[in-house]
């Protein structure tokens, strides 16, 4: 057990430092969340009667969607072959896979953070339960992240795997958004806690699902 958590952080730590290595990657993504952002702000700026609360929700929910998938399609893509039949010897195929979850877990926190930080400061802060958004935020990060990393391994065995990712994705990150929007619009609204519990408990469900289902078939997949 401790052999194996002490390899699941080596290969934590991995992903941080070819991360900071390629800042440049980074970087765009930091950058294509606030150029969104700024572009909204350029098109409701002169129509603030436009921009409702159900409008503010929904796109800022489809920015931090597609930097999602900015982000998390390249944990595959970018390890070459050699790489890969390295690590394979080194570790095992449910330990690679959960590095790159929990890495992409924490990048998405950061992101949908930073994300909402920019976000409301430049278009306005509509919601009134601030804690209950938080909450969705980071079920959202957390279930882009698990989903996402699985599809990108798929993917990444196909030649067109950024067209592929985005066919497997959705229908897996459509109900999860649905969900999310849902109780992200019910934090807008100030309304009773109570009333998200449903749909929290079928993000986490397929959170759950999406996790076991990496576990599962991963070892398959990495065998490929």
């Amino acid at each position: 057990m401790a052999e194996s958590v002490r390899q699941l952080g080596a290969l934590m730590r991995k992903e941080f430092l070819l991360e900071w290595r390629q800042r440049y990657a980074l970087n765009g993504m930091l950058l294509y969340i606030v150029g969104a952002v700024f572009v909204c702000y350029l098109s409701f700026s002169a129509r603030r009667g436009l921009l409702t609360p159900i409008v503010w929700n929904t796109l800022f929910w489809i920015i931090l969607l597609f930097t999602a998938i900015n982000a998390i399609a390249k944990s595959f893509v970018q390890e070459r072959a050699g790489r890969l039949l390295y690590y394979y010897t080194l570790a095992s195929p449910q330990q690679i896979i959960l590095s790159k979850i929990l890495y992409n877990t924490v990048l998405m926190l950061a992101l949908a953070g930073l994300g909402f930080i920019v976000y409301a400061s430049v278009l306005g802060n509509p919601v009134q339960d601030v804690g209950l958004y938080v909450l969705s935020l980071v079920l959202g990060a957390i279930g882009f992240a698990v989903s996402l990393t699985l599809i990108a391994g798929i993917a990444s065995k196909a030649e067109n795997s950024a067209t592929l990712m985005a066919v497997l994705s959705f229908p897996i990150v459509l109900p999860l958004l649905l969900m999310l929007l849902r109780v992200s619009k019910n934090a807008i609204d100030g309304l009773d806690r109570s009333v998200s519990w449903d749909e929290i408990g079928i993000v986490l469900a397929i959170d759950a699902i999406v996790l076991v289902l990496s576990w599962m078939l991963f070892p398959f997949l990495w065998r490929s």
